[in-house]
């Protein structure tokens, strides 16, 4: 081979590298191109209510049994609420966040005056029954538990009676749970 070939084929070469670099960015910038305007391609509707009326009817017992002290806050995301512990790999600690970020809790109890979170709430209906459910509320109990969260666990009925309910509360939360009730004729909420 003649000098010449050699610098021939080692621009072509180099040519062909280029040509590659450029393809991989102009692929690389039209992708991020596309990604960040997709989202606008994505149609939306909005829910009619936040609560089912099974959740709504059971809000209004809560807002009764809590007294004026409490304020109840519904369908909270449960990363808003606890988060994983320091201490532990990015990935383990991102694989834990995961797994509660996507969650809700169906009521927090917290203090009026500083929204300072007391306890979760959960509403459990017959799909509680179910292994998916079933997975998905042992994630949540273990959550709370080492979060020192208490989880305050009602079935779903007819109707509630608000004193059943309010001991309900106070047997888990005493001694600091101590509602200012006014005389409040004992409300039974029923779904309708």
């Amino acid at each position: 081979m003649t000098p010449t070939s050699r610098d021939g084929c080692s621009m072509n070469l180099n040519l062909l590298f280029a040509m590659a670099f450029g393809f991989i960015i102009i692929l690389t910038l039209l992708s991020r191109l596309g990604s960040s305007t997709s989202s606008r391609h994505y149609q939306y509707r909005k829910h009619k209510a936040l609560f089912t009326p099974a959740e709504r009817s059971f809000l209004g017992v809560l807002d009764n049994a809590v007294g004026e002290q409490y304020r109840i806050l519904g369908k909270v995301r449960i990363a808003d609420v606890i988060t994983p512990e320091k201490g532990m790999t990015r990935q383990h600690w991102q694989n834990a966040f995961n797994k509660i970020s996507a969650k809700h809790f169906d009521y927090l109890l917290c203090d009026k005056q500083t929204l300072d979170v007391i306890a979760a709430i959960e509403l459990d209906d017959k799909s509680h029954k179910q292994a998916k459910t079933i997975a998905r509320d042992q994630l949540v109990e273990d959550a709370c538990r080492t979060a020192g969260l208490p989880l305050i666990r009602f079935d779903a009925k007819r109707g509630y009676h608000v004193e059943s309910v309010r001991t309900t509360i106070a047997s888990t939360l005493e001694p600091d749970f101590e509602p200012e009730i006014e005389t409040i004729p004992q409300i039974i909420a029923s779904r309708d």
